[in-house]
């Protein structure tokens, strides 16, 4: 790395595990270039999300705050534009940045301090999508069919989407090649896939079979065994003893894995074009995602709980000038991403942060050179399938899960990773839960979060069922894809062409 500020390249990928990949000890997936990346990087072995759901995990990882502090409280909620992003801060020290792909923002503001996106987003932007909260007299509810619906088609929205995040991105790099006073860059390419449904084309579908994706390591919990919050999502999806065969979750795992074969290859195509301009030494990349998948284990599917499939993110930064390849055991969280990347753009004197944000720099962990560590992540849930805020604390090997409503979880992933022993009604761990639950109390208060998310659902839905009736704004993000702004029209000449030549002659 030379003495400029580095590039920076952040790829991520919606529903994609840290538990699911080969780098954290996946023996199923077939990887081979995020697991080639991964052996040239610092790999966080703990990294977690703050939030078990899109929009507000992204919020979260981009403002380095709790969804209780932004507000953004389910899919549905609106990213207010006055909360400081990463993009805003390195924006203010002389980077581009831009987006090619999804990030899954509410509201009008579209861009939270990118420059630019070089794509639409692949969700809508009003405040239509927002589940009950409460489940009390609920009677639709998302089924088991995009579970059951796993095979191989010609063509999905998925593929097409993540195609073009893609092409945008790889075009972009030649670009920021062409015209170095277009860098320093950070440019976040964001995928769609692997979420389900899992359907993906035969060329991906034929790299695994049933019997190779296999059954989830734990299955459905006999019912006394279930917890209060896991308990919700069985009974709102439907997930009972003879919900789905071992046939069908098979094949599901089975359509998962080749969906994220298909990210694995286009994130190859990104590296392969960022090396091939000769970026990639000016270039720190960072591979993580909004949030994990729990792929059938424990009987659930998808999201929203804090069990570790569904919570622990990859986290790998490849920067070969600056760190040497490592794994780090510590805990850390997607809050920690914005003070990380302004201590490597500043080398370690960032500007004063408008707002105090919940995350650390993780530079002096990725140089083995570790200061005081606080070693705890905070994490929170208040969307659908909750009947009151819920939050978790993981230290240590430690993770403690609190609700109001629900009775409390502890578990140790030292000695059991597949979090089946609570340990909370334990007479010997008593004084470990009475200090978890005073740190809940202290840290947040949840009667207040709570009377929040209500008042909040209930203004967005006044607004969306007025603006449902005529003349609603156009929130989704328009790509500018003026014409005079490619090849010779913006050139006298040309031979004037300066900023689109060649970058390799």
């Amino acid at each position: 790395m030379t003495a400029k500020q580095p590039n920076f390249l952040v790829i991520m990928a919606d529903f994609m595990g840290a538990l699911s990949l080969p780098a954290y000890g996946n023996r199923i997936a077939k990887t081979p270039n995020l697991t080639h990346l991964a052996e040239e990087s610092v790999v966080f072995d703990n990294a977690y999300c703050n939030f078990p759901l899109c929009a507000p995990s992204r919020a979260s990882m981009l403002s380095g705050l709790l969804p209780s502090e932004t507000g953004v409280f389910d899919n549905g909620a609106e990213f207010p534009a006055s909360i400081p992003t990463l993009n805003h801060y390195l924006r203010q020290l002389g980077y581009r940045c831009e987006l090619s792909g999804k990030m899954h923002f509410v509201g009008p503001d579209q861009l939270h301090g990118y420059d630019e996106r070089l794509t639409t987003d692949v969700v809508p932007a009003d405040f239509g999508w927002m589940p009950p909260w409460r489940h009390d007299g609920l009677t639709e509810w998302p089924s088991l069919e995009p579970i059951r619906d796993a095979g191989v088609v010609s063509r999905t929205m998925g593929i097409d989407f993540d195609e073009e995040v893609t092409h945008r991105a790889v075009r972009r790099l030649y670009d920021f090649a062409r015209d170095p006073e277009q860098q320093p860059f950070l440019l976040t390419v964001s995928y769609i896939e692997p979420h389900e449904p899992y359907k993906t084309t035969q060329q991906w579908w034929d790299q695994y079979t049933d019997d190779e994706a296999g059954l989830p390591t734990t299955s459905l919990l006999k019912e006394d065994d279930w917890d209060a919050h896991s308990r919700r999502l069985y009974e709102l999806t439907g997930i009972g003893k003879d919900a789905l065969s071992d046939k069908e979750i098979a094949r599901a795992r089975h359509g998962y894995y080749s969906m994220l074969s298909f990210v694995d290859h286009k994130i190859g195509e990104v590296l392969s074009a960022l090396r091939t301009v000769g970026l990639d030494d000016d270039t720190i990349v960072i591979v993580t995602a909004d949030h994990g998948s729990m792929l059938g284990e424990r009987g659930l599917w998808g999201i929203l709980n804090f069990f570790d499939w569904a919570m622990r993110v990859p986290f790998i930064v490849r920067a070969p000038e600056r760190f040497s390849p490592r794994r780090v055991a510590a805990n850390i969280s997607l809050v920690d991403l914005l003070p990380t990347l302004l201590d490597l753009a500043t080398d370690a004197t960032p500007p004063a942060l408008a707002t105090e944000v919940a995350g650390s720099s993780l530079v002096s962990l990725a140089s083995g050179q570790p200061k005081q560590w606080d070693d705890t992540v905070y994490a929170e849930l208040c969307a659908e399938g909750c009947v009151a805020p819920c939050v978790m604390v993981k230290r240590g090997s430690h993770k403690f899960v609190h609700c109001e409503e629900d009775a409390p979880l502890l578990f140790n992933l030292a000695n059991d990773p597949s979090e089946l022993v609570n340990l909370a009604n334990q007479p010997e761990h008593a004084e470990l839960v009475r200090s978890f639950q005073a740190e809940v109390h202290a840290k947040w208060d949840l009667e207040r979060w709570r009377i929040d998310v209500e008042k909040s659902r209930q203004r967005r839905i006044l607004i969306h069922e007025t603006l449902e009736k005529g003349n609603a704004p156009v929130w989704d993000y328009a790509v500018d894809n003026d014409p005079s702004r490619f090849y010779q029209r913006s050139f006298r000449e040309p031979w004037q062409d300066t900023e689109r030549k060649a970058v390799l002659e």
